[in-house]
């Protein structure tokens, strides 16, 4: 499964990511790395909630702001 995510880096200096095509799947970390896999941590969640189908693979396609 491939999904388009955003990382940006915030005001505050750590970074947000976005899961565009899951609205409200948002996540912070102190590092790029770190929200990634937070990210990828919220999207099995997300998926999990809305199904009952949970990826094993998720490939992420970064698109990165600065």
């Amino acid at each position: 499964m491939k999904l388009n995510v955003r990382i940006i880096r915030s005001e505050r200096g750590d970074y947000v990511a976005t899961c565009v095509a899951l609205p409200g799947c948002v996540t912070r970390g102190p590092t790029r790395e770190e929200a990634r896999h937070i990210m990828s941590e919220a999207i099995r969640g997300y998926l999990a909630s809305i199904s009952e189908f949970v990826c094993e693979s998720i490939t992420e396609e970064t698109i990165v702001e600065v």
